[in-house]
């Protein structure tokens, strides 16, 4: 029996893997918030781990109840007696749409819906070449189950297509940026800011800022240090600022020890406050081995920062060579290093990259483009699924 999708408020099931700070957490938490604001769905959140702050900007949509299904490992009886209950949440609560948003969810959640037979099932793939071949397997066989795969940009796409996934199940969605949330909440001065995050107040420092989480070798923060020395070869009064989280934090600051960079380097942990640490930063990094379309790129982009980044997953289809930044190939610590002190010893001119990468950001990567698109696709697998 045919049925319309015109008149009827579906409900939609975006599955997280953890609230902790991270492009795909907060990615997926931010969509969730678009279409919750929207209205065209009826939004649930579920996750694998409910640990994070960013559950609190779940919560604030009104969405209480945030169900975990916490796993142990893919081959137990855990995953299954979890896949279970996910499948019944689903069947109670009428889900039209699972949306999964990393490695982790993908899996579970196209198996979980399978089983509860949901009409349209939407996995992610945010990177390229950070998982083993078995993972890659894995994760193959879970889009089978799935009617489409978001990806986050061409290069992941491609990426896709080479490991045998096929190209039309495939569509690009960029990451989109919300530019308010890096508004600085007050307007400080700099010296308070530098005071807020502990960094030093010498008139003349400029500061180099990567912010990415510190729990995988993959964001390559040796990388990036490795450059800082050598950059602090040749100049006087510069810092080197690590903003994120996680367990690679000691083994870090042991790392810039023996480097005997440790006095100009600063870890901030856990920063909420990213638009006001890019607002002293002269320059923004991303040393990753592995992306896919980095948000720390448009984060530093918005603030007007000029970026040096290495040349994976997409960072070519946000930085424009010359114009807003430069790309440097992955552990190349002596060609990040070069790019550096060309953008410290000239500032006007990291200024002027920094104003075109802003306009690039508020033209390409807006948040109504990501919406739209995402809300397009639902609707558009709806009807073909409904109506039919």
């Amino acid at each position: 029996m045919k049925e319309t999708t015109n008149s009827v408020k579906r409900n939609v099931l975006e599955l997280i893997g953890t609230f902790l700070q991270g492009g795909s957490e907060r990615q997926a938490v931010q969509l969730s918030r678009l279409l919750h604001e929207e209205g065209s769905f009826r939004v649930f959140v579920g996750c694998l781990d409910a640990e994070g702050e960013l559950r609190r900007e779940v919560e604030r949509l009104g969405i209480k109840e945030i169900p975990e299904f916490k796993l142990t490992s893919f081959y137990d009886l855990n995953f299954l007696r979890q896949a279970k209950r996910c499948a019944e949440f689903i069947k109670a609560n009428e889900i039209s749409v699972v949306h999964t948003h990393d490695f982790y969810t993908n899996i579970f959640g196209m198996v979980s819906s399978f089983l509860a037979r949901v009409p349209v099932r939407v996995a992610s793939k945010r990177e390229t070449f950070s998982k083993s071949k078995n993972q890659m397997r894995i994760e193959c066989q879970a889009f089978r189950l799935a009617d489409k795969i978001v990806a986050n940009a061409e290069a992941v796409k491609q990426f896709l297509v080479n490991t045998g996934v096929a190209g039309e199940k495939i569509v690009t969605v960029y990451n989109g940026l919300d530019l308010q949330r890096l508004t600085p909440a007050r307007n400080l001065k700099r010296e308070e800011i530098l005071c807020e995050f502990n960094l030093p107040l010498a008139e003349k420092m400029q500061f180099v800022t990567i912010v990415a989480n510190l729990r995988s070798d993959v964001k390559n923060h040796r990388m990036f240090l490795k450059a800082a020395q050598k950059v602090c070869e040749k100049i006087e009064n510069v810092a080197f600022v690590l903003a994120g989280e996680g367990e690679l934090i000691e083994p870090l600051k042991s790392f810039a020890a023996d480097l005997k960079i440790e006095k100009n380097v600063f870890f901030t942990g856990g920063c909420a406050k990213v638009g006001e640490l890019l607002s002293i930063s002269d320059v923004c990094v991303l040393s990753s081995k592995s992306e896919g379309f980095s948000n720390s790129i448009l984060e530093y982009m918005s603030a007007a920062k000029p970026v040096v980044a290495t040349d994976v997953g997409g960072a070519s289809e946000a930085i424009v060579e010359g114009e807003t930044g430069f790309l440097v190939k992955s552990d190349d610590d002596h060609a990040m290093a070069n790019r550096l002190i060309e953008l410290l010893q000239n500032p006007q001119w990291a200024v002027e990259m920094g104003k075109k990468g802003r306009m690039i950001v508020e033209e390409r990567f807006s948040l109504e483009t990501q919406t739209e698109k995402i809300l397009t696709l639902y609707k558009s697998l709806l009807t073909k699924k409904y109506n039919t």
